[in-house]
């Protein structure tokens, strides 16, 4: 091969490099591909209550889809919701099946593989009971029968704050340890605000309310690594969510509690 055959070889190469990484550039800015297509594809879990579920007319609702559909509005879209898995959800949001994920906790290990805009919604470890029972702190504990799901976040956070005289009744799931709080077996419940939310909405009899919580842990809004514009138009939409009482109005009604943007911070 003589040189000014390479040489010709050789800038067709660099123009192919730089082609594709041109044509990579292009298709990189998710908002622009969100915008073209008119649709924003938002990965929920579809059995999360309140956070989404089905309703008697078999359309999901809950606090994820209250807010996937302001952000819709917000870019001028269309929602497409995405049912997803613990399993496959960073996948399908590495491999652009889906925009954004909503629900999505901090963790090291994620943030080293996909980007977080901006916390959305409160997800917290408290300390439930009656409204007419005093109980402000862990301090409150001693001598209460407190029940909580076995093996879990709220057994080991309950465990490390609980004094010598709490008595802590394990149950192997969520459903036992509510009924153990109705029928009186236990004086206090440890649980998630999201199993929360169900028991202050169905227990008027116990007028039961949040005395205090154990551990804080917002979920966020996940996307793609790279994508600045996308994660500065989700957190404008978050703040214009809690200007207006928007984010606020919508804690209330799935999760029965104004909105302590506190909650709010990792």
């Amino acid at each position: 091969m003589n040189l000014q055959l390479f040489n010709k070889l050789g800038v067709c190469a660099r123009a192919a490099i730089v082609l594709c990484v041109s044509m990579t550039m292009a298709s990189a800015d998710a908002l622009d591909d969100i915008k073209a297509a008119g649709q924003i594809n938002v990965g929920i879990f579809t059995d999360f209550p309140p956070f989404a579920s089905s309703s008697a007319d078999m359309s999901i609702k809950g606090y994820d889809v209250d807010v996937a559909e302001y952000i819709a509005d917000k870019l001028g879209v269309e929602l497409n919701l995405v049912s997803i898995t613990g399993q496959n959800r960073i996948p399908l949001l590495n491999d652009k099946r889906v925009d954004i994920l909503l629900s999505v906790g901090y963790s090291d290990e994620r943030a080293e593989v996909i980007d977080y805009a901006a916390p959305y919604a409160p997800y917290y470890i408290a300390v439930i009971g009656p409204s007419a029972m005093t109980v402000e702190g862990p301090d409150d504990l001693a001598g209460k029968t407190i029940a909580v799901n076995r093996g879990t976040l709220e057994d080991t956070s309950l465990t490390d704050v609980a004094a010598a005289d709490t008595t802590v009744r394990r149950f192997d799931n969520y459903s036992s340890v509510i009924q153990a709080f109705i029928s009186g077996q236990a004086d206090l419940i440890v649980v998630g605000n999201d199993v929360g939310a169900q028991v202050l909405a169905a227990q008027t009899d116990l007028m039961p309310e949040q005395k205090f919580q154990l551990l804080t842990s917002p979920s966020q809004i996940a996307l793609n690594k790279g994508e600045e514009a996308l994660k500065a138009a989700l957190n404008d939409a978050v703040a214009e969510m809690l200007a207006s009482g928007a984010l606020n109005a919508i804690s209330e009604t799935w999760l029965n509690t104004p909105l302590d943007p506190a909650n709010l911070e990792n």
